[in-house]
């Protein structure tokens, strides 16, 4: 929508993983390079970890793409069952499975295409993403995998890509096995403040941009609202252009990110002040409660009996009597005298 207006030829703040523009920072390089290293070294096993956004898909669209001597089966959904995970990896591979009546047929097939890739100058990569989301039976079937090796190297190249709460996971004492199979370990971090501005730079000119419009007000407000979380800076330099072209603006200020990060609800920690902050409304006065009505058991309830029912009618005389004593005690005495 604003690419012509900025002078751009695409938009430089897509949230698909594109290899071309990705920016390596330190441990962007060092894990890059690290993917490189394992797969053509043919070191078996490798993972790599790191927060939610911080570009760990973009890395491994990269690997594939650097890497034509490589043959690859990439999971992206690997909420399967052990079967149907072995189905998908074949069927990536090329494999054709309509021959394969169970597991162990499969398995051998499987091998035979390892081994004629290997013969071939080939190397066959597994590539899980989302691995944080593999339950301990599948990683169990994916740890079996790597047994298909020859006396010098692994057939199969395993890659696993995670959240970090996967480090956790394979800490586990009950997979310390595939934990020793793990031959290099790699970790993607955000972006530091210095990162944030040659990041955005790095995008626009890949876009076609000759001058960046942010400005640097701008570039800090961006930096600390997403914490160098590459995903959220995409999408809130995004919305700030959209927010400067709205405005006929040809550079993007610190109040377009502002706003721009108020509407997508990334200025939590600024909502969150502004509540705290704000003056509470008293309490209305309320009017004191009435005491709760004493609750009597049915067998306690004494009925209204009239006394004549119960009682002796007082005789005359002693009505009228004044004198000796209470009314009950001459009562008492008259129905003695009475008896007798």
């Amino acid at each position: 929508m604003y690419e012509s207006y900025f002078g751009i030829t695409k938009n430089p703040f897509l949230l698909t993983p594109d290899p071309s523009f990705l920016y390596l920072t330190e441990s962007h390089r060092e894990a890059y390079a690290g993917l490189m290293y394992a797969v053509t070294a043919r070191k078996g096993f490798v993972v790599l970890t790191g927060e939610v956004g911080t570009g760990k898909t973009t890395l491994l669209h990269a690997l594939l793409k650097g890497s034509p001597q490589c043959h690859f089966s990439v999971v992206l959904n690997p909420s399967l069952t052990p079967a149907e995970f072995l189905e998908f990896v074949m069927h990536d591979f090329g494999i054709d499975i309509r021959k394969t009546n169970n597991k162990a047929q499969r398995l051998v097939a499987l091998y035979t295409f390892l081994a004629q890739s290997q013969s071939r100058g080939k190397t066959p990569v597994l590539v899980v993403d989302e691995a944080h989301r593999l339950d301990a039976t599948l990683l169990e079937e994916i740890r079996l995998l790597t047994n298909f090796e020859s006396s010098v190297s692994k057939l199969l190249q395993i890659v696993l890509v995670g959240q970090v709460e996967f480090d956790q996971t394979l800490d586990r004492p009950d997979l310390r096995q595939l934990k020793q199979r793990i031959a290099v370990r790699l970790t993607v971090n955000p972006l530091r403040a210095a990162d944030v501005e040659q990041y955005i730079w790095h995008r626009w000119r890949i876009a076609g941009g000759r001058k960046s419009p942010f400005q640097a007000e701008a570039v800090a407000k961006v930096a600390a609202v997403t914490g160098g979380i590459p995903r959220l800076i995409n999408t809130l330099c995004d919305n700030a252009l959209l927010v400067a072209f709205a405005t006929d603006s040809r550079e993007v200020t610190e109040a377009h990110v502002a706003e721009a990060a108020h509407d997508l609800h990334l200025d939590t920690a600024e909502r969150s002040a502004q509540a705290e902050a704000a003056p509470q409304a008293p309490e209305p006065e309320t009017a004191p409660a009435a005491p709760a009505p004493e609750l009597v058991p049915e067998w306690a309830k004494i009925p209204d009996i009239p006394v004549s029912d119960t009682v002796p009618s007082i005789p005359r005389t002693v009505r009228e009597n004044r004198g000796g004593g209470s009314l009950l005690a001459r009562w008492f005495g008259w129905s003695r005298s009475a008896g007798a």
